[in-house]
């Protein structure tokens, strides 16, 4: 028994999903537990089309918007040559959400999450249908009717424990060939939907494959694996064989977008290998992720993340105080902020945020505990691999590379034996990590 995930790109159109279905259909011996994301752009779509609904003093905007989705599916549903009412109640049942935002003027994380959640289940429906046209016996399953319960952090909802068990025994009811699972989505125990945060649907995937114990879990998405770099910042970025499921994680957290950062944690108990394919290459054998690979120590990636805020805390009167430093994070946690990087010294901590947070209630809080200065339109870089920490020179190399070309704005080193992290300024970004990947990774 396997998973295999397909992300937004590999479902975006008929074509792609003719590819998908070939690739399932190859499998099914292997009794695939397939998960399909949105089609590509629509999860952004209908959250622009809830927008519109709250916003508009006309409905025929949201009408329109709302056409525009319908023809879109409808296309994809014609070309593949499927029943054109498959999608009919819940078109109808999304466009009467829309109507309650738009006369009611309310709009929430909650009722996000309830638009947000058609993506998957109209991308579920349709491959689901096509593959039973092909011969191949199939039902589309929501997540939340097979076991996915979360708590009602909406917008980023974690998933309980018990899921796993709930999991298990629905799937013994369960007995098509292949069976199409929505990512991204859950419900809490008052039947309420959630979603699990962006590129959650590759946490639906390790979730599912953990509590049915499969021998592998395949990612199929539009790059060749995990690379030395984002291949849209250096050129001639490489494929990597494999990585270790630490290596991953510290990839994921750090900005490499292949994989969603939780992606990880629910297969290193059950020792399950992860692969990443493409979809768009068919030819690549993929990188895997295991508990341990071969025993290379050194660099493997550099991850970045284009946009971050670097947030500096200054109290002369820290040094040697008692509770400070536990004050100062219980603002992040209190306001659900995660933080990246730290770097301290005796009176100063300077902390980096994603771009994706908004920051006015935080440093209100921490002005109450320091003098703040923030730093928008940064960058963060980091170097992963195997052992980093223990390698004389690592650090020299990194720095005498950049020389005195880029300024590093902050450094975070020593937390993680297998990275090393550091800022630039978001203007620098693309000539550091080229500098770094040909110091690392060059021919």
């Amino acid at each position: 028994m396997i998973v295999q995930k397909f992300g937004g790109t590999s479902v975006k159109d008929a074509n792609m999903i003719k590819i998908v279905s070939n690739i399932i259909k190859s499998n099914v011996k292997n009794e695939p537990k397939v998960v399909v994301s949105a089609l590509e752009g629509v999860t952004d779509y209908l959250k622009n089309l809830a927008n519109i609904a709250f916003f508009s003093n006309d409905y025929k905007e949201v009408k329109i918007a709302m056409d525009n989705l319908k023809e879109r599916h409808l296309k994809v549903i014609n070309e593949l040559q499927v029943e054109d009412n498959i999608l009919e109640k819940d078109f109808a049942e999304l466009e009467n959400v829309l109507k309650g935002i738009f006369y009611l003027k309310e709009l929430n994380q909650k009722i996000l999450d309830k638009v947000m959640s058609f993506g998957e289940i109209f991308s579920a429906k349709i491959v689901a249908e096509y593959l039973n046209r092909i011969g191949i016996k199939s039902k589309a399953y929501m997540a939340y009717d097979i076991g996915f319960i979360t708590d009602s952090n909406f917008g980023n909802a974690e998933i309980l424990d018990e899921a796993e068990y709930k999991i298990r025994e629905a799937f013994k009811y369960i007995h098509e060939d292949v069976s199409v699972i929505t990512g991204y989505i859950a419900k809490n125990k008052k039947n309420e939907i959630t979603t699990l945060g962006r590129g959650g649907s590759d946490y639906t995937a390790t979730i599912l494959g953990a509590a049915l114990n499969v021998e592998e879990i395949q990612i199929w998405t539009d790059v060749d694996g995990i690379m030395t770099a984002d291949p849209k910042i250096v050129k001639n970025a490489r494929s990597i064989d494999e990585v270790s499921y630490q290596e991953a994680s510290e990839l994921a957290f750090f900005g490499a977008k292949v994989l969603h950062p939780k992606t990880i944690l629910p297969v290193i108990k059950k020792n399950i290998p992860i692969k990443i394919m493409n979809t768009y290459n068919l030819s690549f054998k993929g990188t895997k992720i295991l508990n341990e690979t071969a025993n290379y120590r050194g660099p493997k990636s550099i991850a970045c993340k284009k946009e971050i805020s670097v947030i500096n805390v200054y109290n002369p009167n820290m040094f040697l105080t008692h509770g400070f430093l536990f004050e100062l994070f219980k603002i992040f946690e209190d306001l659900k902020i995660p933080v990246d990087l730290v770097s301290t010294s005796e009176v100063n901590i300077s902390i980096t945020v994603d771009k994706i947070y908004q920051l006015e209630e935080v440093i209100e809080e921490l002005k109450k505990i320091g003098y703040i200065d923030i730093k928008s339109k940064m960058s963060s870089i980091s170097l992963v691999g195997e052992g980093i920490a223990g390698l004389p020179g690592i650090a020299s190399r990194v720095f005498s590379t950049l020389g005195d070309r880029i300024n590093i704005e902050m450094i975070s080193a020593g937390a993680s034996k297998i990275s090393l992290s550091f800022v630039v300024k978001q203007c620098d970004l693309i000539e550091s990590v080229n500098l770094l990947h040909n110091e690392f990774f060059g021919e």
